[in-house]
């Protein structure tokens, strides 16, 4: 393993869910993260968007992120996958300790699907916004290969470790990003300059842009459900 890719331990706390399935027996999963202050059933009612009757039963997984102080909102305590300290999106404006802890939590969330029979090579890891952020974190240094990585409304944190931390196994999985070309919270440019560096590397990215804010419209809905679609047919 590449030093510096998360490994759930055994002391790994594994975070509270919600949980939907699409029908008996799931033999995949979408491990689906949110934003900043909300919670696991922010992207609950998602489900019901999407057209899975030719997939074997999906399990959805929406764990809820730990409270913890936020600085940029006043060290207000909610539920963030890691503390902003910045309000620019300079290197360093995620605090990078909590960035690591959340990639250990979704360790133990894919260690767990692993316990109930789904494989990584079955497993999405998805994200909107923060969750999208640590999506990309995680899904990246995972030591097995997933399904695919949705990364919504985000950005790429600590993209300078990444050359040294990114795990072969995940070199070549399918990465869908999208974002709101009005976004206020998260700009943009930022989103996409996070995709070409990706793509320079040699990631198997499609970037989608929508007329939309920080949020995910009809459209993006469509184009979401087409992909993982896609991408959890060929994990059989």
């Amino acid at each position: 393993m590449i030093d510096g890719a998360p490994t759930a331990t055994a002391t790994t706390t594994v975070l509270p869910t919600v949980e939907r399935t699409t029908g008996d027996s799931p033999q995949c999963a979408i491990i689906w993260l949110h934003g900043l202050g909300a919670d696991g059933h922010d992207f609950e009612p998602i489900v019901d968007e999407f057209d899975f009757d030719q997939l074997p039963a999906v399990r959805f997984v929406f764990p809820h992120a730990p409270m913890r102080p936020v600085t940029i909102n006043g060290g207000f305590v909610m539920r963030a996958w890691y503390d902003i300290v910045s309000p620019d999106f300079a290197p360093g404006r995620e605090e990078g300790e909590h960035v690591r802890e959340s990639a250990q939590q979704i360790e133990a969330l894919l260690a767990r699907e692993n316990s109930r029979g789904i494989p990584d090579g079955r497993i999405v890891l998805a994200g909107f916004s923060q969750g999208g952020v640590i999506a990309l974190h995680s899904g990246l240094r995972h030591s097995r290969r997933l399904a695919g990585i949705l990364a919504l409304s985000c950005y790429l944190p600590q993209a300078d470790t990444l050359a040294n931390e990114a795990q072969a196994a995940n070199s070549d999985v399918p990465i869908f990003m999208a974002h709101g070309r009005a976004d206020p919270v998260i700009p943009y440019d930022l989103g996409k300059r996070s995709a070409k560096l990706l793509q320079a590397h040699g990631y198997k990215l499609q970037w989608h842009g929508y007329a939309t804010a920080h949020s995910v419209c009809l459209e993006e809905l469509e184009d979401i459900g087409g992909w993982l679609n896609r991408v959890l047919a060929d994990a059989f």
